[in-house]
């Protein structure tokens, strides 16, 4: 353990108060310990919890565990995603204006969704794995060559951009610009991220942006600009296919369209994998047997991937909104109410993972919902984010003699995103 970053499963040890639990307040997010205290009691006491919400919201259903959540998950006819996916309440004009690939459902979320799965798939992504090496090596050369440095930066947000600038055929100079728009878009409740801070007022003016953010509009004008460039031509990239293919459903992209899933790709194709791969290389930290136990046989590094997955959690959770009254965990969910699967929780839930505060990367029949659970929604990048993860680690540990903290590790402020910061550390090399 570190002094800078404390072990869940001793925090966890001691009760939270059902009362003391408040979801909606983002300051109990920084410190890395108080949501693992909070979904557990909420497992426990009120797996499907009402939580209200300051104005101009109007509270939520927390869903936290494994079974409900997976249950939620699946029935987009109950529970749809089409009254948006974070907790911000908007109205039909907003939802005109802001709705993506997340916020649909039925033959459209389909038709939307087919036009880059391939692109997504297996046979094009392992293609990539000899890039992808190459990449790899590239990053740790430059990272592991500084002795002491901030892990975040030099590795974690420097390898899945240099992946996202490649898949959509942009060069690497743009990359620190791909890489500002998702903090500033991601941590839209975060002062040290955040032009506008979510429901200031000052956010009101940026109201039909997604996020709230006015970073949203440098995204557009660079994603237009890209697909101006590309329409009528051959390319393979993901714009190229974006402005150049109609959908199934036979309804071509509108230009709002087009600039929705343009954002999407560039914050998902970033932050998730950014994310879970800085949370791995800490939970290493914290548990060295189990970083020894990788350098000793690198064949359970595929198989650690998925305990990497399940314990970062980079995502804490998405939102539905019920479209008819339901029973749920023995709660009345009202019709228009929402309803949140918070995928933190279902993945430290102790009726599906043995130990689920121990970090164990010979973990078997690891079921964890980071993705998705049977969900038409299931994360469309899922492949692309495990290979990337597989092969960084894969690369890495056999050149790490020691690798320890040097400071603190501050977290994103905000219940949406379970993200890092800085990770600061310093490396003995192999």
């Amino acid at each position: 353990m570190t002094p800078t970053a404390p072990l869940v499963s001793e925090a966890v040890r001691e009760p939270l108060p059902l009362a003391d639990v408040d979801l909606a307040d983002l300051d109990n997010f920084t410190d890395g310990v108080t949501p693992w205290r909070m979904f557990h009691t909420l497992r426990h006491e009120d797996p499907v919890h009402w939580q209200p919400e300051e104005s101009p919201n109007s509270g939520f259903w927390a869903v936290t565990r494994h079974a409900d959540i997976a249950r939620v998950d699946r029935d987009a006819e109950t529970f749809t995603s089409t009254r948006f996916v974070n907790l911000e309440e908007v109205d039909d004009d907003q939802i005109a204006r802001r709705a993506s690939l997340l916020e649909l459902d039925g033959v459209r979320h389909r038709a939307l969704r087919r036009l880059l799965q391939r692109q997504f798939g297996a046979g094009v992504i392992n293609s990539y794995a000899d890039f992808l090496r190459g990449l790899t090596a590239t990053t740790l050369d430059a990272a592991l060559a500084k002795g002491s440095f901030d892990f975040v930066k030099e590795v974690s947000a420097d390898f899945p951009i240099n992946v996202l600038a490649r898949l959509l055929d942009v060069p690497p100079e743009d990359n620190q610009r791909l890489i500002d728009w998702g903090n500033r878009i991601i941590g839209n409740t975060d002062p040290d991220y955040a032009d506008v801070l979510l429901h200031s007022a000052e956010s009101e003016r940026y109201r039909d942006l997604p996020f709230r953010s006015p970073a949203s509009l440098e995204v557009f004008a660079y994603g237009r600009e890209l697909a101006r460039r590309r329409r009528g031509g051959t390319g393979t990239d993901l714009v190229s296919r974006l402005v150049n293919e109609t959908p199934r459903d036979g309804v071509p992209l509108s230009p709002q369209d087009f600039d929705n899933y343009f954002l999407l790709l560039v914050v998902a194709g970033n932050e998730t994998t950014r994310h879970t791969i800085t949370h791995a290389m800490l939970a290493l930290l914290q548990h060295p047997e189990q970083l020894a136990r990788l350098q000793e046989d690198p064949s359970l590094i595929p198989g650690a991937v998925e305990e990497f997955l399940r314990w970062a959690s980079p995502v804490y959770h998405f939102r539905r909104t019920a479209t008819r009254d339901v029973e749920l965990g023995g709660r009345h969910i009202q019709e228009g109410d929402k309803v949140v699967m918070w995928f933190a929780s279902g993945n430290r839930d102790e009726e599906v993972f043995p130990d689920p505060y121990g970090f164990d990367v010979t973990r078997r029949d690891n079921d964890h919902v980071t993705f998705g659970k049977g969900s038409p929604h299931l994360c469309l990048g899922n492949l692309l984010a495990r290979t990337e993860i597989r092969i960084l680690f894969e690369e890495l540990i056999p050149r790490l003699s020691d690798i320890h903290l040097t400071g603190a590790v501050p977290r994103v402020r905000s219940n949406f995103v379970n993200g890092v910061k800085r990770l600061p550390v310093e490396v003995t090399l192999a």
